[in-house]
Order: structure tokens, then sequence, then C-alpha cells
């Protein structure tokens, strides 16, 4: 599998209300609540760590899971994202020219 990198669309909105990040896509005025765990994804998503990174580094040190269990949901859920124009997904670093 090709690293996979994530970053914040510019098309939304985005805050944390009681604990819950609350994102709205302005594509089409989607509203979406993040569970903790998907928080923790949203917030690592800086487009230089790939998300290979980000479940190593973040999920499976804070849940008892297996990493290659947890980049496979995880990998499921910013795809969704990314469909519904949340993030940004690419397979090489954001900002990096070859």
């Amino acid at each position: 599998m090709s690293p996979l990198y994530l970053a914040h669309s510019k098309e939304i909105a985005a805050r944390v209300l009681d604990g819950e990040m609350m994102i709205m896509s302005a594509r089409d005025s989607t509203l979406f609540s993040l569970n903790e765990l998907g928080t923790m994804i949203w917030q690592a998503a800086d487009g230089a760590t790939s998300l290979e990174e980000i479940v190593a580094q973040k999920i499976c040190p804070a849940y008892e899971v297996e990493p290659a269990e947890a980049l496979k949901d995880a990998e499921t859920f910013v795809r969704e994202l990314a469909e519904h124009g949340i993030l940004v997904l690419s397979d090489k670093p954001f900002g990096k020219e070859e």
C-alpha cells in the first residue's frame, strides 16, 4: 500500500463543541460530528504526516488495536471524509514537488 497523506479541505468550517469536532462542508452544507478517534485523525491531518504514521503514533498507543486493522479502518474513514470534500488526500506530502 502506498502512503496516504491527508490535509483539511479549504471548503470547510470546523469547530470543537462540547468536546466533539463539528465540521461543515461548504460544498453541500453537510454537517459532520467526529468522535474522539475521528477527531484525533482530523487534528493530525497536517498534509505532511502519512496516515500510517498517524495510526502508529496516535491511535495505536491510545487504543488497544492492531496496527493493520487500525490502518484499514482509518483509511476507510478518511476516504469517506474525502468523498464529502472534508479532507484532501494525496500519495505524497502536500507542498512537496517532485
